[in-house]
């Protein structure tokens, strides 16, 4: 089982999963966000290759519009 933290939150898995699974059971998917991987910005075109790996932090930022 693989345990990370998002946004302070514990969540775990069964399986290793990529960054872009992650976001889309988050519901995430197609939305302007910002990541953060223990400590470290990951660039949008990594999130296929990125795979979470037990006790990974990772921050999670959904930029929001208005007027």
């Amino acid at each position: 089982m693989i345990s990370v933290s998002i946004n302070g939150e514990a969540r775990h898995f069964d399986i290793s999963v990529s960054v872009a699974t992650l976001l889309e059971q988050m519901q995430l998917g197609g939305k302007r966000i910002a990541l953060e991987r223990n400590g470290e910005i990951v660039p949008r075109s990594q999130f296929t290759q990125q795979m979470l790996s037990d006790g990974d932090r990772l921050e999670i930022v959904v930029a929001v519009g208005g007027g």
